[in-house]
This record gives C-alpha cells, sequence and structure tokens, in this order.
C-alpha cells in the first residue's frame, strides 16, 4: 500500500514539458531532416530515439529542412515530452540512443507556446569549398572540391550583391505552391580558411528551398572567371529564371537558429 501511495505521489511530480534540443548531424547518409516513409532521415532517426525513452507524441518540431547531404551543428527541433528527470539527463539518454551520425549538443525547457521554425528571426549557414585538381575522398564529404581554382575577390565583390531584402526565386523554391520568394540577407561573405580552402557563411531570416547552394554555385563561377559578377545582379532583378548551377550538398551546414 505504501509502495502505491510512492508511485502515485511520483505520477503527479511528472509533468509536461516542451523542450528545445540544439543538433547537429552528420548529413552523408540521410535523405535530409524531415521524416519520409522509406528514407532515413533525421526526424526519424530521433524520433526513434524518443520512443526508445518513452515519448508517445506524434511528430517533433524543428526549424528548418535540410537536403540531403546536407550537415548541421545547429539544427533546434521541439517536443512536448513527461520526462520526469532534469534536462541533462535527458541530453545523456538521447545521446545514448541516437546513432553514432546524429548528437544532442544541448537541451533546456522552453516555452509552452515555442515553436522552433516559426519563432525563428534568423538562420546561418557556412559552405565549404577548396581548390584542388584531384579527388580527395575525406574532405570531399564536408567540402566542394573546385577546379579551376577561384580567385575570391571576385567571389567577395559577388556575395555583396546578396546582401539586403530581394527576390531570391531564381535562387530557389518555396516550401509551399506559391509561397513568398522575398528574403533578407543580413551578412553574405567570403573568406580563405586555409592554402586551398574558403568558405561562405550567409545569414537571412529565412532561406528557400536551394537557396544557400545555388548562391554558391554562381559565385564560384564567378570566382573561377566562367560567369561575370553582374550575372547575380540578372538574377536577383529577375532577368534570368532559374540559376543553373548548384553547388553539391556535402559542403553546406546549419550553423545556428537565431531566437530572441
Amino acid at each position: 500500500m505504501a509502495n502505491r501511495r510512492l508511485a502515485e505521489q511520483s505520477a503527479l511530480l511528472i509533468v509536461m514539458e516542451r523542450y528545445k534540443v540544439i543538433l547537429a548531424y552528420d548529413g552523408t547518409a540521410f535523405k535530409g531532416m524531415q521524416r519520409q516513409r522509406s528514407a532515413r532521415t533525421v526526424q526519424g532517426e530521433l524520433e526513434s530515439a524518443l520512443r526508445k525513452l518513452g515519448w508517445d507524441g506524434k511528430s517533433i518540431w524543428h526549424a528548418g529542412r535540410t537536403d540531403a547531404g546536407v550537415h548541421a551543428n545547429g539544427q533546434v527541433v521541439a517536443f512536448d515530452f513527461d520526462w520526469g528527470h532534469d534536462s541533462e539527463a535527458l541530453l545523456n539518454a538521447l545521446n545514448a540512443t541516437l546513432p553514432e551520425d546524429v548528437a544532442a549538443r544541448s537541451v533546456s525547457i522552453a516555452a509552452a507556446e515555442f515553436q522552433p521554425r516559426y519563432d525563428a528571426k534568423a538562420r546561418r549557414y557556412r559552405y565549404q569549398l577548396f581548390c584542388q585538381a584531384q579527388r580527395d575522398p575525406l574532405r570531399e564529404r564536408y567540402a566542394w572540391r573546385v577546379w579551376p581554382p577561384v580567385k575570391l575577390k571576385a567571389m567577395q565583390r559577388a556575395s555583396k550583391k546578396l546582401v539586403g531584402t530581394h527576390d531570391f526565386k531564381a535562387f530557389g523554391s518555396p516550401m509551399t505552391k506559391d509561397g513568398p520568394t522575398v528574403r533578407q540577407v543580413m551578412a553574405a561573405e567570403w573568406s580563405q580558411t586555409g592554402e586551398d580552402s574558403f568558405a561562405f557563411e550567409v545569414r537571412a531570416n529565412a532561406f528557400l528551398y536551394h537557396m544557400v547552394r545555388r548562391m554558391v554555385g554562381l559565385q564560384v563561377r564567378v570566382g573561377q572567371g566562367l560567369a561575370q559578377g553582374s550575372e547575380v545582379d540578372d538574377a536577383l532583378n529577375g532577368r534570368v529564371d532559374v540559376v543553373q548551377h548548384l553547388a553539391p550538398a556535402a559542403g553546406l551546414s546549419l550553423v545556428a537558429v537565431e531566437y530572441e
């Protein structure tokens, strides 16, 4: 009888909370973030891990869909869970249950109405490339091998054109049919990160499907001298229907999602 009363009292202490989790993952073996019926996805793996811990929700929420092969170090997800332990215990339990190519970086309790996608004020992506004539299997897992080499200053000039509020429909498509294609890019900048390696950092209020990869694809053409910087202006001003140069997914990572 005493044990039954203790169990009932313990049950009363368990409260449904909304948890915010920052995820990192190697996107190589995933068909993207969003759950799909017959493909391996990050959402599918996370929900599977949560169910092993006693979660019985229908779906998690996430800040954005990353393409197949795209990586992340700052993806944000949320879910409601009557966990009954502290956040650190949930962090440890998740990482003990998730596969090796996914990890929870942090777990915290969020406001009950928190929505990772709709509450986000900005997102930051990073694209990495290196210039080398021959294949490099290890580096190419996380960067685009480019040849002929690029000129940094040409790409930097091109990147400045992307900053501001523009219609980016030539660079990507909205997640919903007839959705808006105007986005605000707060920062877009190239830097040299090694003897033959470069990185593109871009921050915007939101991104279209394939937007960053098409940005990179066109800018690399400019850096190689195969396109003019004016082609970026043409794409932004509606003189191009679709930018045809799509950079590979492996070089792209979601770095952070920003909230107030």
